[in-house]
């Protein structure tokens, strides 16, 4: 049984931080991993449509299938694959097809509130908080939800100051404290990547 040694790194951060961007990066270094982001562990909401997009909070800890997301992670921790969910985010809600996800020594959990639930966050064994400016992010946000979620300028607007900022000033930036390594400014930074990746390497026995 060599699949003891699976680690969970976890990468946090408000909504356009550049989470995403970090994972593409390490996953230009390290090939042996599997990626989970936290959004495919929303609870259906399908009686969202996009003209009442802010009556299902999306930013609340609430949102997400914590049960299902643990059950997940430890059986990846335990060398055994998973069907992860996917979620469609034009009918907000689980689709039915899964992915098949075989485990690896490493496993990226990434999303705006890992950190907020106790039980989720004690399995993440290297905790990254990717520190970004409001402004930037919220530019990140509305270019995204426009080009690749089909919304008007004035729902993400919307939904950003009614839910959005709120929610991130009370959910997601607090778990800040739990962090193992704050980066600022997401994938821009080459000298965090740089310890981040030395990190995995020695993590995965491999030679950096």
């Amino acid at each position: 049984m060599g699949m003891e040694a699976t680690k969970v790194i976890g990468i946090c951060g408000g909504s356009g931080s550049g989470k995403t961007t970090i994972v593409r990066k390490i996953s230009e270094l390290v090939s042996d991993f599997v990626f989970i982001p936290q959004d495919n562990y929303y609870k259906s909401a399908g009686h969202i449509s996009n003209s009442n997009i802010t009556a299902f909070n999306f930013d609340h800890p609430d949102a997400f299938d914590n049960a299902l997301l643990i059950e997940h992670l430890d059986l990846l921790r335990e060398g055994k694959p998973i069907d992860m969910p996917m979620y469609d985010f034009v009918f907000h809600k689980r689709r039915e097809e899964t992915i098949h996800v075989e485990p690896r020594k490493l496993v990226i959990f990434e999303g705006i509130m890992i950190f907020t639930n106790r039980e989720v966050r004690e399995r993440i064994d290297l905790k990254i908080f990717v520190d970004t400016p409001d402004d930037i992010r919220f530019i990140r946000r509305l270019t995204r939800d426009i080009k690749e979620r089909g919304r008007t300028l004035d729902s993400v607007i919307e939904q950003y100051l009614t839910v959005v900022r709120p929610g991130h000033y009370e959910f997601t930036e607090p778990t800040k404290q739990y962090a193992d390594m704050i980066i600022p400014e997401g994938g821009q930074n080459d000298n965090a990547l740089t310890v981040l990746v030395t990190f995995i390497n020695s993590i995965l026995g491999a030679k950096s």
